[in-house]
């Protein structure tokens, strides 16, 4: 257990230092040797716990805002996961806008995609639990790659520039879109029998 605990701040130490970095300088332009230098750290430390700075970044962000997502509670919860999602967008403006200048749309969408699918399942099972409507698996899957799909675009648009509209507005109209079409959309598929 002490192990474990000694490895998690080592790897918040590393990703806090790539952070720092991350804000004056490219994601190419981040070496190991200035994340060990800066945590004062030798480099067998950092392998040890990743294989790259990319896994580094990787794990970074599901540490700091997907595991905390998963935490929550979608469906009672959803409108301060929004809050939260967007509270982590503007506290990290420069990171995230350095990353997918990097990256791109594309393959960042593809480096959350995992994560988002998995969220988008969870919710839409458990809003099918909620109002007793038992629909296949095959159709709430390709419900949840639309969902992830819509949601993820929004936050990536948000992320490259600010969005046009202001908190309360995002919050209101994503909100409106998750608390009504989903059980709409999970009644009408069980109305025409898309059951197990």
């Amino acid at each position: 257990m002490k192990h474990e605990i000694i490895s998690l701040n080592t790897k918040k130490m590393l990703a806090s230092s790539l952070k720092k970095l991350l804000e004056s300088k490219p994601l190419p332009k981040v070496t190991v040797s200035e994340i060990i230098t800066d945590c004062k750290v030798n480099r067998k430390t950092f392998y040890y716990h990743f294989e790259n700075v990319y896994a580094l970044l990787n794990w970074m962000l599901k540490q700091e805002a997907i595991e905390v997502i998963k935490q929550m509670d979608l469906i009672t919860d959803y409108k301060e996961t929004i809050y939260f999602v967007l509270d982590y967008i503007d506290e990290n403006e420069t990171i995230l806008k350095n990353i997918y200048h990097f990256m791109g749309k594309d393959e960042l969408l593809q480096f959350f995609h995992q994560d988002f699918i998995e969220l988008s399942a969870a919710f839409i099972e458990r809003t099918a639990q909620k109002n007793q409507i038992n629909v296949n698996g095959e159709f709430k899957d390709l419900l949840s790659r639309f969902y992830t799909g819509a949601i993820a675009s929004l936050l990536l648009e948000r992320i490259n520039s600010k969005s046009p509209h202001d908190r309360e507005k995002i919050v209101q109209y994503i909100s409106l879109i998750l608390n009504n079409s989903i059980t709409n959309i999970l009644t009408a598929a069980d109305s025409e029998n898309i059951t197990p």
